[in-house]
């Protein structure tokens, strides 16, 4: 594993003060070629960018939005524009280029503080068809509150024809661990991730939503095959449990499968492919312990609990993930990014092409807090920074 260095303003503005080797961008000597014609989501720089070199890539960052606060996910539609959440409560619409002064009116309201807010935004695989997305947020009521789940369209800039499909049990106070990311499967199945809230010593119990993955048809209605459907102890949404707090969740381009990372407390976070009807077993087993020090359980392993895919201690607080596909990115096709909050770096997982692990690989030291990684239509990754309130882009040179 190898780490490289560099020294990046929070604003990621002040990139052509970095004594990295420069290039002229020229628009067409670097082997762009858009997923979608000639279209971009944003112009292509006319300004010499830094070039970086990692292992097996080199490429520009070009700052594409500025002005976010806490941009926590995005979604690029279509007609060019790009939806972005904010933590505090406003979704935010990138039209031409530009992000547009008022946020998207029609939002529900949204309880902002600690780790909640304004969380998730996806498209439905059929967006064009039906215009439908999908966002989770936390909902309060009084005192109280935990993640939910709602559709909406979207016309002008303003939602419309809003329904609420999800609110999950039970509401709790606090602004700990409320997830949350959004996924659809190959079949159309919709997953939401629900974080533990804080309250670990709930997260074994069937009985209630905490620390769990909920698997829904896209209207918000259960699948009658979703694993725990008969027993009457257990909420029927629930597909997966025993998962403290996942922030990063995306289907695997070639396998299908759902893969997650979620937060360990100190030391324990971990990368699981989500199955149906499976244990991921927190609090039973981690390879973390509490934030003083203390033991949390002596068990790392125990029959019946599924062993994360991997886990890293110490805790690198992932959040935002994407898989890389596409001929954008050579040496990196089929690979893992993930977003990290305390090293604030871009980490990158290598994998073959069935999706076992080869290496792993620290890029962009001192980046800042990573919300956000995607794959846009486009074919570039875009990457929603906290710090500095910023959208970037990753322009590869293949020269």
């Amino acid at each position: 594993m190898k780490m490289f260095s560099i020294s990046i303003s929070l604003l990621l503005i002040t990139f052509l003060s970095c004594t990295e080797a420069h290039v002229q961008h020229s628009g067409t000597s670097m082997n762009y070629q858009p997923v979608n014609g000639d279209d971009f989501y944003f112009p292509l720089p006319d300004y010499d960018l830094p070039v970086f070199e990692t292992e097996d890539q080199r490429f520009m960052i070009d700052t594409v939005v500025t002005g976010l606060e806490v941009p926590w996910a995005s979604a690029f539609l279509p007609d060019g524009s790009v939806l972005i959440t904010e933590r505090p409560g406003r979704l935010r619409l990138v039209q031409n280029g530009e992000l547009l002064d008022d946020p998207v009116a029609g939002m529900p309201d949204v309880r902002a503080g600690g780790q909640g807010g304004l969380l998730d935004v996806v498209l439905h695989p059929d967006y064009e068809d039906n215009g439908w997305i999908y966002i989770t947020y936390s909902k309060a009521e009084g005192g109280i509150s935990n993640t939910a789940l709602i559709r909406a369209r979207l016309e002008g800039n303003q939602l419309v024809d809003l329904e609420e499909l999800f609110w999950a049990e039970p509401r709790v106070t606090g602004g700990r661990h409320f997830g949350s990311r959004i996924a659809f499967d190959n079949e159309g199945y919709l997953y939401v991730s629900i974080g533990d809230r804080g309250n670990r010593d709930r997260v074994q119990d069937l009985s209630n939503h905490l620390g769990t993955v909920i698997r829904l048809y896209d209207d918000g209605s259960v699948p009658e095959d979703n694993p725990f459907i008969n027993d009457p102890n257990a909420k029927p949404e629930i597909y997966a449990y025993g998962l403290r707090n996942i922030q990063g969740m995306q289907r695997h381009p070639v396998t299908g499968e759902i893969w997650s990372h979620k937060h360990g407390p100190r030391g324990g976070d971990e990368i699981n492919i989500i199955e149906g009807g499976l244990n991921y077993g927190w609090p039973e087993i981690t390879h973390g312990v509490n934030y003083n020090g203390t033991p949390i359980t002596p068990d790392t392993a125990q029959a019946g609990l599924e062993q994360p895919f991997l886990h890293w201690t110490p805790s690198i607080a992932p959040c935002g993930m994407d898989f890389v596909y596409g001929d954008k990115y050579p040496g990196w096709e089929g690979d893992l990014l993930v977003g990290t909050l305390r090293p604030q770096y871009l980490h990158r997982v290598k994998l073959d092409q069935n999706g076992e692990l080869l290496d792993q690989e620290e890029m962009l030291d001192n980046l800042g807090r990573i919300r956000d990684i995607r794959l846009a239509p486009d074919g570039f990754i875009y990457i929603a920074v906290e710090s500095g309130g910023t959208l970037i882009r990753l322009l590869p040179v293949n020269e």
